[in-house]
């Protein structure tokens, strides 16, 4: 099946938000200070799956009739999400991953009852493996981010956000693929999206002006791992975001924060946006960090 190509819009989100509505949990928010400013934490690790992505994997799934199977690619977040959504709906699921995909997500992936496939060492080889299989009738290849679907899916954390917390002004997004950033984008605040330092798809098509290939080496390369931004995301993005980078040891420290502060266990990837934060890198009087995902095992670093 081909991915759609149309860029999805505010309008498709606030339908998602209906259709994801029986199957995802409406995720708290918390408004916190930090050394003396306010923001506002959007805690979607508290996701079913762990992360975010089971959103734009059921949305996808039922925004038409349903496929006899579902197969995808993914560095670890979104084959959990795709296997959780396949669950919930009794459909089968098959799911390639690197060899490098952390075993804290592999474990979880199979015991929804998916079909695990390990090839390649990058998500990009897998992706590729994946396609191939793909070609069986009734198969619903769900890509983790270039479908206006998953996309709208996405934008759904940014929903709540809105209808929640109304007197937020601005959002900080971790990037990977660019799905989260674009969904969240298209509430219409500025929206700040974070990358780290050797893992920047985004930030590489943004000064290239379109998607190219980039090399990745970050310890949140597991969940921002892709090597090109998706077309669908970046058709959105491009003219709606502040690119932003943090190094690794920034997104680390900001990790162990979360836990010295609040006692909020989150992996690598999800800090991103409250490194930036910490940073200073972003503006507004009071701005949501969407904690993405809690998929891996850690200690504090101290």
């Amino acid at each position: 099946m081909s991915t759609p190509s149309t860029a999805p819009t505010w309008e498709d989100v606030l339908k998602a938000v209906e259709a994801v509505h029986p199957f995802v949990r409406r995720t708290p928010v918390l408004r916190a200070e930090v050394d003396g400013r306010p923001l506002v934490l959007k805690l979607e690790h508290l996701q079913r799956s762990g992360s975010f992505k089971l959103r734009g994997a059921v949305n996808a799934l039922v925004s038409g009739p349903l496929p006899e199977r579902v197969l995808t690619a993914s560095g670890g977040n979104h084959g959990l999400g795709v296997a959780t959504a396949a669950s919930l709906l009794n459909l089968p699921a098959t799911v390639y991953v690197p060899e490098s995909a952390p075993q804290a997500k592999t474990v979880r992936i199979e015991a929804t009852g998916a079909k695990l496939i390990r090839h390649g060492a990058t998500y990009a080889e897998a992706a590729a493996k994946a396609l191939e299989a793909a070609s069986e009738p009734g198969t619903r290849y769900l890509h983790a981010y270039d479908d206006p679907t998953v996309v709208a899916g996405q934008g759904t954390v940014a929903a709540e956000v809105v209808q929640d917390v109304p007197d937020v002004d601005a959002f900080l997004v971790a990037v990977g693929g660019g799905g989260l950033v674009a969904g969240t984008s298209l509430a219409g605040l500025p929206t700040f999206a974070v990358e780290p330092e050797r893992c920047r798809a985004l930030g590489a098509a943004l000064e290239a002006g379109e998607p190219v290939d980039v090399e990745i080496d970050s310890v949140a390369a597991s969940a921002l791992g892709a090597t090109r931004v998706g077309n669908v995301p970046f058709a959105v993005l491009r003219d709606r975001v502040t690119s932003v980078l943090v190094g690794d040891a920034e997104l680390l420290a900001a990790r162990d924060r979360l836990w010295e502060e609040f006692r909020l266990a989150v992996e690598p990837a999800a800090a991103v946006g409250f490194a930036a934060w910490l940073a200073a890198r972003a503006e507004g009087e009071l701005p949501c960090v969407i904690l993405c995902g809690a998929n891996s095992e850690w200690r504090p670093s101290a």
